[in-house]
């Protein structure tokens, strides 16, 4: 790989000393030493064109064709800004992203092109093609640059205090060796022969064939992974639904937890933890998440304290970055052509830092719709924590009649 670097600092060094043709013999003899890539990687370095490097080339291979004549300082074309000064004024406006959709600018709702911006710019009155539009951007300052997920949306003023408080109740819990787990969903998954995002290793030539559209298969419909991971252990539960991502789905997949991975862990249990998101089927405000948090209570004589983040800042729970992102990279450029793929890819999740992960598909049918009564919020047996009873909460077993 040619270093620019370099051949930047050894321009910068001795090229405003130099006249036309030194430089052009000198960006030649770097781009010569540099091997192959060498007349890009030095054009790029010192600015110098690439045909001109092409006429150095020429004249060190045929050192007779020099002449003692050099272009007088000032000789030649005129530089574009020169000849329009107003120049990257006019382009400057057609980039600001204020003036799109202003029905008064000739550049409106269209994606900025070398071509549409020098079309734009003669329409205007000036003499430009796209080929000048890079250096021109150049000097703006201008470059392509992808999205950037910054925005969060509004802050909670207590958000922090949330994440120490949510993490001061961890450490107690695990003190005290009682299990903390992290539950939410994932995202839906389409079953079937559909483009699975990322790339795996193929022969050449021979990719997965799937499908054009992304419309969904009737028969096989959606997977719904909802993920149980338990902190202390590295290991996560999972439950494929078929049907709807409800309360009663979550709750079933923590219920599941506890029959097939939980008791067995902590055979001592008398407390169980629980770090959800402020939203979706385990939302802070979802009613029925905190009646079927009851039913579990009262079955497994359990205490469930539970605590959710604030809004907007799901991808801080542990579950996220410690089991989703890896079944990611599990099944990434593999078709989920059937619900087995996808419990078996899920089940087949490990990490060299020891993660596990058990998945089973859960084929029952959870009805969307139910509502809940003030009354039967008054019958649960709930006590808020001081510091935000909305967040924090703690769903305790009702004492027996």
């Amino acid at each position: 790989m040619v270093n620019t670097s370099a051949i930047r600092e050894r321009f910068e060094a001795v090229g405003h000393k130099l006249n036309e043709r030194s430089r052009r013999l000198f960006a030649a003899a770097e781009a010569k030493t540099a091997g192959p890539g060498g007349i890009a990687a030095t054009s790029r370095a010192t600015g110098v064109a690439r045909s001109t490097i092409g006429r150095g080339l020429k004249d060190l291979a045929n050192p007779g064709s020099l002449s003692g004549a050099v272009r007088r300082p000032g000789s030649g074309r005129p530089t574009l800004t020169a000849a329009a000064p107003d120049l990257l004024n006019d382009l400057r406006q057609l980039l600001e992203p204020a003036t799109m959709g202003d029905p008064e600018r000739p550049l409106l709702w269209v994606s900025k092109s070398h071509a549409k911006l020098a079309a734009a710019l003669c329409a205007i009155g000036h003499r430009i093609s796209k080929s000048s539009i890079p250096k021109l951007l150049e000097r703006l300052d201008y470059r392509r640059q992808v999205n950037r997920k910054t925005l969060e949306g509004s802050h909670n003023p207590d958000r922090n205090a949330q994440f120490e408080h949510i993490n001061a109740a961890v450490i107690a819990m695990q003190a005290a060796g009682q299990p903390v787990i992290s539950i939410d969903t994932k995202k839906k998954e389409l079953i079937g022969s559909y483009k699975n995002g990322g790339s795996d290793y193929r022969p050449e030539g021979c990719p997965d064939k799937v499908n054009v559209h992304d419309f969904v298969d009737k028969e096989l419909g959606k997977a719904i992974p909802y993920g149980v991971y338990d902190i202390a252990a590295n290991a996560g539960c999972v439950s494929v639904g078929i049907d709807n991502d409800t309360a009663q789905f979550s709750v079933n997949s923590i219920r599941r937890w506890l029959d097939v991975m939980g008791r067995e862990r902590y055979p001592g249990m008398k407390q169980l933890m629980i770090t959800a998101d402020g939203g979706g089927s385990n939302g802070s405000r979802v009613r029925l998440f905190k009646v079927e948090l009851q039913k579990l209570a009262d079955e497994t004589g359990l205490p469930l304290q539970v605590c959710h983040y604030p809004p907007g800042t799901s991808k801080w729970n542990k579950i996220e970055h410690r089991l989703f992102c890896h079944i990611t990279q599990t099944w990434r450029g593999k078709p989920l052509t059937s619900r087995e793929t996808v419990v078996e890819l899920i089940a087949s999740t490990t990490t060299t830092t020891g993660l596990t992960v058990r998945c089973e598909l859960d084929t029952r049918t959870y009805p969307k719709g139910i509502k809940v009564s003030d009354e039967e919020m008054a019958t649960l047996n709930i006590k808020g924590d001081a510091f935000h009873p909305e967040w924090n909460y703690t769903v305790s077993p009702k004492a027996p009649p």
